[in-house]
């Protein structure tokens, strides 16, 4: 009789997993199930026709699921949750309450309700749970026997009654946004009863159930193919993607719709869709630059002075020089808009210029006094016209080798000291581990420039420049970037005479006999930050010869196989320069140190002073140093003490037009300064310079003049730079800068300090 019962609980056991297994897996199983356990129907519990009718008629109203769409590969999840509000009598959401469902083997599964009164415990399995409910000042709430399917959610409705006495209901026990009336649509028994199942649906990422054997989805039921990926909308400007405006208000937000004259908007001028094809893009770009400087020069009063009863040895130095300035750059490039190096390109770029300079004496303008002591200029420069093209790929993360030819912008640094220019060259470019290493091999062969503008001309300047640069990033420090560089100076001997009738090549000093140079330069330079601190440096060490420099009154003896080495002055000279800057919020404090060597005895055959090839750097203050920006003529010469946008004293004739002179006396630069970002379109910049000459000798040579002491004096500026769009497509920066002469610069010229006001105007397409 034992043995009979014990078959008899097995095979009932048995059937009961059976019949769970063909439910679970039968897709017309009804999942509207109630808490109690069902019983098998009798025939008195079989639908009538008007039931039937009426079970029609609510599936007419039924949205059937269609099938679950998931992305390929992606596993399916297959357990199951249950979520729920939990509310008192008069419908309003419970706060904290505790939730506690168990299965059958005791394991507990717990959450707390949000401020709404809703719970979700979620990573259940199948199985028959105990559900608890725990708040204070409510009785506690425990239902049994829910059951759960494999991969199902189901939502639940409870109401909690309170005890006797408890307090009315505070500010943690509110309606549920958004819920359902109390009582909404409910007869009046469900509304009394505590415990309610609303639903019991499918888990969104559980696999069809349907299914013996899933497949995943197939790449075009999960994706649609847009062939041309540059306007998936194809130009519809009722598409959402192309009228899209976050923002209401006007104003500078992202989304916002534009014109084809603005920068901001894409369009095809702009290089945002190809110009024909699917990878070949043209990009327009102009510029048009307004710049005013008014200043206060050492200007000597000459023979022809404009007063020829002024009794002083120098005149009235006031100036005021005007330019506009407009370019124009044509690209037009196959490949990609970012990241992957263009396949090819061809750049065009001309520029125009017009110029005024007015001045207070004579022979400023031009070398013949009767030319005035006004001058109204202009000239068209080609800057750019090149043809770029990708040799090849060497690695999947980007590195490339490319080569460029033709008229090309070239910066050989990081701050312009040594070589920054628009000229004729042939150059190979690329990158290797993941750009982590840059190289340039450059050369180039110069074109005369403008006089008074500054662009190209298509006359031959007799120079040729070697470059090679490597560049390594994160050199010893992440963010800290090194250049290890090579440049070779080849300017061979001219005579060459300016727009204005000045002769440049050779300078007009001394005896002018024209020469030639070779020199090297050597250098290492870094650009970064190790840890918070801003570091920039640069050393450069200069090799080579001169063949006869006018300073030294070197003569150059003809060598019998043509030009060479004969009675050269050698050169020897170093430059060295270091910038330290600190990050603070919206404040910037700065301070650097540039040197460049002089020469302390210019007779000696070997020249020690420094000198660029023909740079435009930014150090030290920039545009906003009296010092920097503008050039000084020596007195009594043709010469400069130095060019505008330069550092280096080299007794030069003309940064552009002119040759590099070793000769001269060098200088010491002291700098602290400080950016302060008053708003940020807005930022305000102070700068302070104390400078001395290294050695002075070439200066006493020079103006044969004795006792010239070291000093050159304070130099300070201050100024704006505002960007009202909040990008470079309008600039506009305007400053004030002085130099107060110390003993040396007092002198060879006056105790008078040197202004200067400058204002520029940039607008960018």
């Amino acid at each position: 009789m034992s043995w009979h019962l014990s078959r008899g609980t097995v095979t009932l056991v048995a059937c009961l997993a059976l019949g769970q297994l063909v439910s679970a897996q039968n897709p017309q199983t009804e999942r509207s199930q109630t808490a109690a356990v069902s019983t098998p129907e009798t025939p008195a519990q079989l639908p009538t026709a008007q039931q039937k009718d009426e079970q029609r008629e609510r599936e007419k109203d039924t949205v059937t699921q269609g099938p679950q769409r998931r992305l390929p590969h992606q596993r399916p999840i297959t357990t199951s949750a249950i979520e729920g509000l939990v509310t008192n009598e008069e419908g309003r959401g419970l706060a904290g309450t505790r939730v506690i469902l168990r299965d059958l083997s005791g394991k507990t599964h717990e959450s707390i309700t949000n401020g709404d009164g809703v719970f979700r415990v979620i990573d259940l399995d199948a199985s028959a749970y105990q559900l608890d409910l725990r708040r204070e000042g409510f009785q506690d709430f425990t239902r049994q026997d829910i059951r759960l399917g494999s991969s199902e959610v189901l939502s639940v409705e409870i109401k909690l009654r309170a005890k006797e006495g408890n307090l009315a209901p505070g500010p943690m026990d509110r309606p549920l946004a958004g819920a359902v009336p109390p009582a909404a649509g409910q007869t009046e028994a469900e509304a009394q009863e505590p415990y309610r199942e609303l639903r019991r649906r499918p888990n969104e990422s559980a696999p069809e159930q349907n299914a013996a054997v899933q497949s995943p989805p197939t790449e075009n039921e999960n994706f649609e193919k847009k062939t041309y990926r540059w306007d998936i909308t194809n130009g519809d400007p009722k598409d959402p993607l192309n009228a899209y405006r976050r923002y209401a208000a006007h104003g500078e937000y992202d989304y916002t719709s534009g014109h084809w004259w603005d920068p901001f908007d894409r369009n095809k001028l702009k290089g945002d869709y190809p110009i024909f094809g699917k990878q070949t893009f043209f990009a327009f770009n102009g510029s048009a630059v307004t710049a005013l400087d008014g200043r206060r020069l050492p200007i000597p009063s000459l023979v022809a002075a404009r007063d020829p009863g002024e009794s002083t040895f120098f005149g009235r130095g006031g100036q005021l020089f005007l330019s506009q300035l407009f370019r124009v750059t044509g690209e037009l490039y196959h490949g990609d808009t970012s990241f992957r190096p263009k396949d090819w390109r061809v750049v065009f770029t001309p520029a125009f210029d017009v110029n005024y300079l007015d001045t207070q004496e004579r022979g400023i303008v031009n070398i013949n006094p009767q030319k005035g002591t006004d001058r109204f200029d202009s000239h068209i420069g080609l800057q750019q016209a090149f043809v770029e093209y990708k040799i090849k790929d060497l690695s999947p993360n980007y590195d490339f080798i490319s080569v460029r030819a033709g008229i090309q912008q070239f910066q050989s640094d990081f701050r312009g000291f040594i070589y920054s220019e628009e000229q004729p060259g042939l150059r190979i470019f690329g990158n290797l581990k993941s750009d982590k290493l840059e190289y340039n091999l450059a050369y180039f062969y110069h074109l005369e420039k403008d006089t008074n503008s500054g662009l190209n001309t298509f006359h031959d300047r007799h120079q040729q420049v070697m470059i090679a640069s490597l560049y390594k990033q994160d050199f010893f420090f992440k963010g800290y970037t090194t250049e290890f560089s090579y440049h070779f100076n080849k300017d061979d001997p001219s005579i060459y005479y300016n727009n204005n009738g000045i002769i440049t090549r050779p300078e007009p000093i001394g005896t002018v006999i024209p020469h030639g140079i070779r020199s090297h330069y050597i250098g290492w330079a870094s650009n970064g930050h190790i840890k918070r601190i801003n570091v920039s440096h640069a050393f450069y060490q200069v090799l080579g010869y001169d063949t006869d420099n006018q300073v030294a009154s070197r003569r150059n003896v003809p060598c019998a196989a043509g030009f060479g080495k004969c009675d050269a002055v050698d050169i020897n000279a170093q430059m060295a320069a270091l910038e330290l800057s600190l990050d603070k919020d919206w404040l910037r404090l700065r301070t650097s140190f540039f040197y460049a060597s002089g020469d302390k005895n210019p007779r000696d055959g070997i020249a020690r002073g420094f000198d660029s090839i023909d740079e435009s750097q930014s150090f030290a203050g920039g545009d906003f140093s009296f010092w920097n920006r503008e050039g000084i003529r020596l007195t009594g010469t043709l010469i400069g003490l130095k060019s505008d946008n330069a550092l280096f004293p080299d007794l030069r004739a003309s940064k552009n037009e002119g040759q590099a002179n070793y000769v001269n006396p060098g200088a010491y630069v002291y700098n602290a300064g400080a950016d302060f970002d008053i708003t940020p379109k807005m930022r305000w910049a102070v700068n302070f310079n104390y400078l001395q000459f290294v050695h002075v000798e070439p200066l006493q040579l020079a103006l044969f003049q004795n006792h010239i002491h070291r000093g050159i004096g304070a130099d300070y500026g201050t100024g704006i730079i505002y960007r009202p769009p909040l990008s470079e497509n309008i600039v506009l920066e305007g400053g004030i800068t002085g130099l107060t002469p110390s003993r040396g610069l007092r002198d060879v010229y006056t105790s008078q300090t040197l202004v200067s006001g400058f204002a520029l105007l940039k607008f960018v397409f």
